[in-house]
């Protein structure tokens, strides 16, 4: 398969940057896979689209502030210039950390930008020295291993205090105040994540309860979305990327509440790729079972993909050339997904992370 399989063309103005004002009133997709139909729904219908019995799966992930705007200790800024698209000015001794993933207590991993000139035994400082970095290795495309230091108090608590929302890329502005509501689903639980499980932002306390009105089961897992959610596809050849890995747990009740499902031929409907991808991992580990732990999976799901658990998938609406776009693919077949974008965007449909979803059966 060649990356050019799954590019589309999509108008800048679709591309939102501002949830809606009430999370469950964005638009739903629904697709059937066996008939190949498209209907235009609302995310407040899923209570009623969807079969009593059906279990959902939703990963509890919450993200924290994990991008520190600061910058090198000793080195003197000098204005370069005003382009950036979050609109600030970057200087030349400025500098953007994404902490990306906890090693121990003090010691993280995390992409530094801009990043070649910043060296191992360099000192990052945000706050006004309120937290530093000491770069303890390098990696590739900004890559960094970094120990991280409190002036006062614990690292973690200067980490909520200084850190801004990691907003995706295509989200042209800066972060606010809004956004650490706005863009966290209302089951976040276990912080680790850089990016939102988007398919989950749509739910409200009062969709959660008409599912339940509804017979419809819930569990959760965690998977800690990364950074490479967002990193580009670089192999023309599709077989030749490799993911990222990212950690993941999956509680003993949940395990037991979704083989209980696939043995009673109930439904199960992942809420996003990040919980399609643990399932599927640990399932292929496990011969179709899901087993309850903790671990890393860097599953590339892509057309001709075995599905074993999965069988419906809610999600939102992908960046044309990433491997989200082709989980979808594998899923739903990569003609029909194709389809059913031109059809999202002749109707205007909201993309991306603050936008619509789309629901597989």
């Amino acid at each position: 398969m060649h990356l050019s399989d799954f590019d589309y063309e999509l108008p800048e103005e679709l591309i939102v940057a501002r949830p809606l004002a009430e999370r469950d009133a964005s638009r739903l997709m629904l697709l059937d896979r066996a008939s190949k139909t498209i209907e235009d729904r609302c995310f407040r219908d899923l209570p009623a689209i969807l079969s009593p019995g059906d279990l959902l799966v939703f990963n509890n992930t919450r993200v924290f502030p994990a991008r520190l705007l600061g910058a090198r200790q000793g080195v003197r800024a000098q204005p370069i210039g005003r382009n950036n698209p979050r609109a600030r000015e970057y200087l030349s001794g400025e500098v953007e950390l994404l902490l990306t993933r906890r090693e121990t207590e003090d010691t993280w991993q995390g992409l530094v930008h801009p990043g070649r000139k910043v060296r191992t035994g360099e000192i990052l400082v945000f706050g006004g020295g309120e937290l530093e970095a000491e770069v303890l290795g390098r990696g590739e495309y900004g890559a960094r291993r970094v120990r991280l230091r409190a002036r006062e108090g614990c690292v973690d608590h200067q980490i909520e205090k200084l850190g801004h929302v990691p907003l995706p890329h295509y989200i042209r502005r800066a972060d606010d105040s809004a956004d650490r509501a706005d863009y966290q689903t209302v089951y976040a639980k276990v912080p680790g994540a850089v990016a939102a499980p988007t398919a989950g932002l749509h739910f409200s306390e009062r969709v959660l309860a008409a599912l339940r009105d509804a017979c419809l089961e819930t569990c959760e897992i965690t998977l800690h979305v990364g950074p490479g959610t967002f990193r580009p596809v670089r192999a023309e050849r599709v077989e030749d990327h490799r993911m990222e890995a990212e950690w993941y747990d999956v509680p003993s009740a949940s395990a037991e509440a979704i083989n209980t499902a696939l043995d009673r031929s109930r439904r199960v409907v992942a809420v996003g790729t990040t919980c399609t991808r643990t399932l599927e991992h640990v399932a292929g580990q496990h011969g179709g079972r899901i087993v309850s732990g903790s671990g890393e999976t860097d599953l590339f799901i892509k057309p001709g993909f075995p599905f074993r658990v999965v069988r419906s998938l809610l999600t939102n609406f992908h960046l044309p050339r990433s491997t989200l776009l082709m989980l979808v693919c594998a899923f739903a077949g990569r003609d029909f997904t194709l389809r059913a974008y031109r059809h999202a965007i002749e109707e205007r449909y909201r993309f991306y992370s603050y936008g619509d979803c789309m629901l597989v059966v």
